[in-house]
């Protein structure tokens, strides 16, 4: 089976880090907008969490998993 291909932790994690340190930051505490960025960051958090909770059911069932950096990411013969 080839393995399976899941986004790299970093982009959550480049995610997370412009919508916390810089998106926040730039709205006002009282504005409507500051509560739909916090449920973004959120939702992003509970995705990597479910990422995670499935790269460890397929490390205990022997499934290969390949972390991509971009859509182009390409397993090279022999690699």
């Amino acid at each position: 089976m080839k393995p399976i291909p899941l986004p790299s932790h970093v982009h959550y994690e480049a995610l997370l880090q412009l919508l916390e340190q810089q998106t926040l930051h730039a709205l006002d505490h009282s504005s409507p907008q500051r509560g739909q960025v916090l449920e973004i960051i959120i939702t992003l958090r509970k995705g990597m969490a479910l990422q995670k909770r499935l790269e460890e059911a397929c490390d205990r069932e022997h499934i290969a998993v390949e972390h991509r950096w971009s859509l182009n990411d390409q397993v090279m013969p022999g690699a």
